[in-house]
């Protein structure tokens, strides 16, 4: 079992106070987004045997195990996170794994260098993901129902809208989302800017539902994604809720701390909220144009105190304790690796304390139990 020594990422959108905030250090005034655990090769968790790509390299089979590596290969298949939005991340969507396979594979064939700013493809692999709440979080997911959408639209009294209420009204539902987010996306910047800053004001005017979008276009004035977030769900976990963000539904995480965990990729296709590149032909080849209940997760108990997040993909599964002061300790060896991160309280393992923030790596078959009064969340895979 390694303690784990992880890269919190500065990515602008962070929070300035959430991570140091877990982590009991003092801000630096700067934006901690991301804290990564795992073996990313972007930026793998440190150990005291080296980077922890390279203790799975040079071993896989022992850190990983044999069931694993026979079904994802000599690598760690997932890359847990703790994630603190202190504005809105990108509008986006992820490809399944046949579409990054084909993807990946066509742009390699057209030889766009892989960290070109136009590319969308960084692997061949899909980037499912599920994001836990440690305090109230809220996000967009999935689009709502068309005259839902329109109803949110129409009570703006926006002139340069009027066509958009009146596609969602018109055709059947796919057809309407799939039309409305097309016109967005390629509508005249300069118009749309005007668009943008008029359905922000009347967001602001209007307040209750609506706020959320003012809020949203504060933070990129002009941005077509302003109008495409409005044809999605508004959630708001609260601490313990999770979301799993399947291929092809877009999303956006707006303001709040939790853990987040994916598949190990880097691809992510575009909608808006985000100087970066959108491909608007892939991005609506990718989107699935289908209305629904965003779907809040609550964990599942079993009788040994672990509460499971089900999602439908192998690649990860996380799961959380939350250990009563007095209370019995707890097995948790698998055949399968593990990170085990606190979030709440203190967590002894092995000779290891772990206190918020702090996490290890434990090999597949390797003997773990934990004890003490707190909160650990378990990652690991599905065999």
């Amino acid at each position: 079992m390694d303690r784990l020594d992880n890269t919190v990422r500065p990515y602008a959108w962070g929070s300035t106070t959430a991570i140091p905030r877990l982590l009991g250090t003092e801000p630096t005034g700067e934006p901690q987004a991301e804290m990564w655990m795992g073996a990313h090769p972007g930026a793998p968790s440190r150990t005291p045997r080296g980077p922890l790509t390279d203790v799975i390299a040079a071993a896989p089979e022992r850190e990983l195990g044999t069931e694993a590596v026979a079904k994802f290969g000599p690598r760690l298949p997932f890359l847990l996170k703790i994630l603190a939005a202190g504005a809105p991340l990108s509008l986006q969507v992820h490809p399944d794994l046949t579409q990054a396979k084909e993807g990946y594979e066509d742009e390699e064939r057209r030889g766009v260098p892989v960290d070109a700013p136009h590319r969308n493809y960084k692997d061949a692999n899909h980037k499912p993901e599920l994001i836990c709440a440690l305090t109230e979080f809220d996000g967009l997911c999935g689009f709502r129902a068309p005259l839902e959408a329109a109803a949110l639209l129409s009570a703006l009294e926006v002139d340069s809208l009027k066509p958009y209420v009146d596609l969602l009204h018109a055709h059947p539902e796919e057809a309407a989302l799939r039309e409305v987010l097309t016109a967005v996306l390629t509508a005249d910047p300069e118009l749309m800017a005007t668009t943008v800053t008029e359905a922000a004001a009347a967001c602001a005017r209007l307040g209750g539902a609506h706020a959320p979008y003012a809020s949203i276009a504060h933070h990129y004035p002009g941005d077509p994604g302003v109008i495409a977030a409005m044809l999605l769900n508004y959630v708001q976990l609260q601490p313990g809720e999770a979301l799993f963000l399947g291929a092809g539904v877009p999303h956006a995480y707006l303001n709040g701390l939790g853990v987040e965990i994916m598949a190990n990729s880097d691809n992510v296709l575009r909608c808006g909220l985000t100087p970066k590149h959108v491909d608007v032909p892939e991005l609506l080849r990718i989107v699935r144009f289908e209305a629904g209940d965003p779907g809040v997760l609550r964990p599942e108990a079993s009788p040994d105190g672990e509460e499971v997040y089900e999602t439908p993909i192998d690649e990860f599964r996380l799961s959380r304790y939350v250990l009563p002061a007095g209370g019995p300790g707890r097995d948790l060896t698998r055949r399968t690796p593990q990170i085990l991160l606190c979030t709440a309280g203190s967590v002894r393992t092995g000779d290891i304390t772990l206190v918020p923030g702090g996490s290890v790596f434990v090999p597949a078959d390797e003997k773990v139990e934990v004890s003490g009064s707190g909160t650990i969340f378990r990652a690991t895979v599905v065999i």
